[in-house]
């Protein structure tokens, strides 16, 4: 029953449905005894030919109130006790999406979104399952089971009572032992739900990538082979599941043929009579359900024991970016410092940044640039302190990251990824998530800034047409220009282009920087990219290769030297003269 204590802190937090649950389930249960009593007493008028229409109408009108009471009493305590663990399914769930929200690039490098999903939703309803089903199945087992005991023994014959409890403690040693292999078997189930759940994620997202290569088949057997463990996993628990009712059903015949015997005996002794014999195998009758109800209860407990475990590791990580030595209340502004000696990623031997040292003037564009792998999204990890840097420091305003605020910090920054996710909601409410209170002028004049806007008036539904879950009905042009345009809405301090003109042409790439090099004075702005054209205008461009810094100065600078830069930008350039020529021998 540890689940119970480990879910003590809110139960005491509900204590006052829990405790109106309790009492009025034990009420319930005192108000069960009563019938088996009364057929007792009609029995024993029956067999004194004292039984009158009157008293026959008066012990039924009894059982009537009986029923009523009892009818009413059951809605009360599901309301109270169900909706208790309601509402901790509620609160674990918010608990769980807020640490989700919270934590690093790091935990979700080591947890995947199937298995998250899972915690969130199968676990959550397993312990929901313990705190709401389990304390109905406790408290009535307990209550019921103590009461019809009790009330055999004062009112009945004790010795029947005790010769009757005699399997009892068996039937306690084997339910106990497979509530333990239980625990065992349900925890392997859930995981295999949860590498289920990985699996159909991974599957729905890239159904294109597994179309375009032919491998459906191969995805559809890889989604077998996990259902079918996750069918062999629930077997094995549905194989212990299965032994608690024969058990229970075996203890329980026995001590019926005990009953039966022994007190057969008594009654020919004169210890009992017939109708006090029919009461007492009606209360026998009424232990069935309490004990049944022990063999369930290990069942719930184990279930929501395992899950509960499986949450409350989830929940134990601890945030390793935080605001413990923030200082700042303000947004990061100013000039960008960086000096970084090393960096590898967590759990990887290689590093994947050294000697990294620059400094970007507030109002300036830095342009990083560099085979793919060299280290460029690392830097603009960095930069939004996705990650600490153990071995070096980057300042903005001459204040480290570490100084601001968590909120400040992403509040400084307009970031456009690589991968440019978008919700399956209108293009308006796309834009406006940077700033919910956005209104259609400032979301529309964003969107101009990002040459989207003509693109947009175009739909049918202009800025409320729904964009399909990830922007699948959106061109990968027109994703990364709604992108654009909800970085820029907030007007950050620092805008981030981490390869994000990779779909458009060369003429609206130099649409967009134009507008961004007006409409952002004064602002930093960060472009990382493989088009060289992309960057040639900023103030400072940087070239990586394998995580170190090869070349360093303006367009013009890198242009006299004989580089990477030089090189790449020439090939680029007759890349282009080539496709220009091509389209001009077509016409």
């Amino acid at each position: 029953m540890k689940v119970f204590k480990d879910l003590w802190w809110f139960f005491k937090k509900e204590k006052v449905s829990y405790g109106l649950g309790i009492v009025v389930l034990a009420l319930v249960s005192l108000l069960t005894l009563t019938p088996p009593l009364i057929v007792g007493i009609i029995v024993d008028h029956i067999v004194d030919v004292t039984l009158t229409i009157n008293i026959l109408l008066m012990w039924v009108g009894v059982l009537l109130l009986i029923g009523i009471l009892t009818y009413g009493l059951r809605f009360v305590w599901r309301v109270l006790i169900f909706g208790a663990s309601i509402r901790l399914a509620r609160l674990l769930r918010n608990r769980l999406y807020e640490h989700f929200t919270n934590m690093s690039h790091r935990f979700y490098q080591r947890h995947r979104t199937g298995d998250l999903m899972a915690h969130a939703t199968n676990d959550i309803r397993a312990v929901q399952m313990t705190a709401g089903q389990g304390v109905l199945t406790l408290v009535d087992s307990l209550t019921m089971g103590g009461f019809v005991i009790i009330t055999m023994a004062a009112t009945i014959n004790w010795k029947l009572t005790l010769i009757c409890l005699i399997p009892m403690p068996f039937m306690a040693y084997l339910t106990s032992y497979y509530g333990t292999l239980l625990h065992k078997r349900f925890h392997l189930a859930q995981s295999a739900f949860s590498q289920l759940n990985d699996t159909v994620q991974e599957s729905v997202t890239g159904v294109r990538v597994a179309k375009t290569f032919g491998q459906e088949e191969d995805e559809i057997n890889r989604f077998k082979d996990k259902s079918n463990e996750v069918v062999e996993r629930n077997v094995a628990v549905a194989k212990i599941d299965a032994l608690f009712d024969p058990t229970i059903s075996l203890i329980v015949g026995i001590s019926y043929f005990l009953a039966v015997v022994f007190g057969a005996r008594f009654v020919i002794a004169d210890e009992m009579t017939i109708g006090q014999l029919t009461s007492f195998t009606l209360y026998l009758g009424l232990l069935i359900w309490p004990m049944l109800a022990f063999g369930w209860l290990f069942n719930i407990v184990e279930r929501g024991r395992a899950s509960y475990d499986r949450i409350s590791s989830l929940l134990a990580e601890k945030q390793d970016i935080t605001d413990d030595f923030a200082k700042s209340d303000n947004k990061a502004t100013g000039d960008i410092d960086v000096s970084i000696q090393k960096f590898s990623y967590p759990g990887s031997d290689d590093y994947a940044l050294q000697d990294i040292e620059f400094t970007l003037k507030q109002g300036q564009t830095l342009g990083i640039v560099g085979k793919t792998g060299s280290g460029k999204s690392t830097i603009i990890r960095l930069l939004q302190r996705e990650y600490d840097i153990e071995h070096g420091v980057i300042t903005i305003g001459g204040k480290r990251l570490e100084e601001y605020k968590l909120d400040d910090l992403k509040a400084s920054f307009g970031n456009v990824p690589q991968d440019h996710f978008l919700f399956s909601a209108t293009i308006a409410d796309n834009v406006a998530f940077a700033k919910p209170s956005a209104s259609i002028k400032e979301i529309m004049n964003s969107c101009k800034l990002a040459s989207i806007h003509d693109d947009i008036i175009g739909f049918k539904d202009g800025y409320e047409t729904v964009v399909g879950e990830r922007g699948v009905t959106l061109s990968g042009g027109q994703k990364q220009r709604i992108a654009i345009s909800r970085a820029v809405l907030p007007d950050p301090n620092v805008l981030i282009l981490d390869d994000s003109l990779s779909a458009v042409d060369a003429k609206t790439e130099e649409q967009i920087l134009e507008s961004l090099r007006i409409n952002r004075a004064g602002k930093t702005t960060i472009i990382t990219a493989h088009r060289l054209s992309a960057i040639k205008h900023a103030n400072l461009i940087i070239v990586l290769d394998e995580g170190r810094i090869i070349q360093r100065g303006d367009h013009s600078t890198l242009m006299k030297g004989d580089g990477w830069y030089r090189r790449m930008y020439e090939h680029q350039q007759l890349e282009e003269l080539v496709e220009q020529g091509g389209q001009q021998d077509e016409t």
